[in-house]
């Protein structure tokens, strides 16, 4: 892998990431933009004990522009993109409408390939395994950040999901505290291991799934995958080395290798499960890593803990149907799933491919 960095014309960073080391990445972005400015800021909430981030410019972001105008396509003669060369293997640049930025984190994008019309599923094993070589080195250098406590990557793809921009592309996020997902997994991590007598709550929630069979969708040498027992969302498949890490930095060579094989058959598989002849399946994948910051708080848990995992879900339901959070979803955060997660299973393992 090659990694060139450079600055957009408004002085946000852009790193290209190539397969290739011959590649010369020296194009200039001649757009007359203005310094990016944005008024983002993290306000906590006194009740719930969590954080949310206000981000009013991001009203007058780009919304569903035509395909000839898309801004993560690469530039192209008088046509000039947030990607000022013709082409790119995989790109990453600092977000122009941030929610978090300056003290409260940072936000970036991630364009998997140049190419308009694809999605992740529709990569080669080899340009997979450079996006995860992009988010690891991503989590590398934003755990550096003075502002930066939690990193995110994660990918939004479909309409149905709230996607604006049709190119494939997904996104990372640098909060500046550890995320309430995140803190409630800490926090049963640590009950669990001092009600065991320092079991590890990962490692024995993916032993059992391994042993127990039925939830099991997918399984390699160096990865598994299931749906989870208690499955929030209709079709929902948690991903796991099987070796335990903390992040995608801990990942060894051999996971790395095997990582693009398995994920790529996993979103196949997505989207089969409605129908050959059924609009793509609209999906957030998102991979959970450790905090960087102080886990004090989560007595006698440290980052090592923690398990590195992916989590694929859809919010579709059924055929033509979406799975929407009502009353007890967002008012009390008690999920209802109409899809039993054994046979949710069972539905992926039929549309394996051939």
């Amino acid at each position: 892998m090659k990694k060139t960095s450079t600055r957009l014309a408004d002085g946000r960073e852009l790193i290209y990431y190539d397969s290739r080391d011959d590649v010369v990445r020296d194009a200039v972005d001649h757009r007359p933009l203005d310094r990016t400015v944005t008024t983002s800021e993290v306000r906590r909430d006194p009740l719930l004990g969590d954080s949310v981030a206000i981000a009013s410019h991001r009203q007058g972001r780009t919304y569903h522009p035509p395909a000839d105008e898309c801004p993560l396509c690469p530039s192209e003669g008088e046509r000039l993109s947030e990607i000022p060369d013709s082409s790119y293997d995989v790109v990453v640049f600092e977000n122009r409408f941030p929610s978090l930025a300056g003290d409260s984190g940072r936000c970036e994008v991630v364009c998997f390939t140049s190419d308009h019309d694809k999605s992740f599923a529709d990569l080669s094993e080899e340009q997979a395994g450079l996006v995860l070589e992009a988010w690891t080195d991503r989590t590398a250098e934003l755990s550096h950040l003075d502002s930066v406590e939690q990193v995110f990557c994660f990918e939004n793809r479909g309409a149905e999901i709230g996607v604006t921009l049709g190119h494939p592309h997904g996104q990372i996020y640098g909060y500046p505290f550890t995320t309430p997902r995140t803190a409630l997994m800490l926090r049963s991590l640590a009950q669990h291991k001092e009600q065991t007598g320092g079991r590890n709550l990962f490692a024995d929630v993916v032993e059992q799934e391994i042993e127990d069979g039925s939830r099991v969708v997918l399984e390699g040498e160096h990865w598994v995958a299931f749906v989870p027992y208690a499955a929030h969302w209709p079709y929902e498949v948690h991903l796991y080395p099987k070796r335990q890490v903390p992040d995608l930095l801990g990942l060894d060579d051999a996971a790395r290798t095997e990582f693009p094989k398995v994920y790529l058959e996993l979103l196949r598989r997505f989207d089969r499960i409605f129908g050959a002849d059924q609009p793509v399946t609209p999906y957030i994948a998102a991979w959970h890593q450790a905090p960087f910051g102080s886990l004090d708080e989560f007595e006698g848990v440290n980052r090592d803990d923690f398990a590195l995992h992916l989590e694929l879900f859809t919010i579709r339901r059924t055929s033509g149907k979406l799975k929407f959070l009502a009353g007890s979803e967002s008012g009390m955060s008690v999920f209802i799933n109409d899809v039993p997660p054994e046979t949710a299973a069972e539905r992926l393992r039929e549309v394996a491919s051939k």
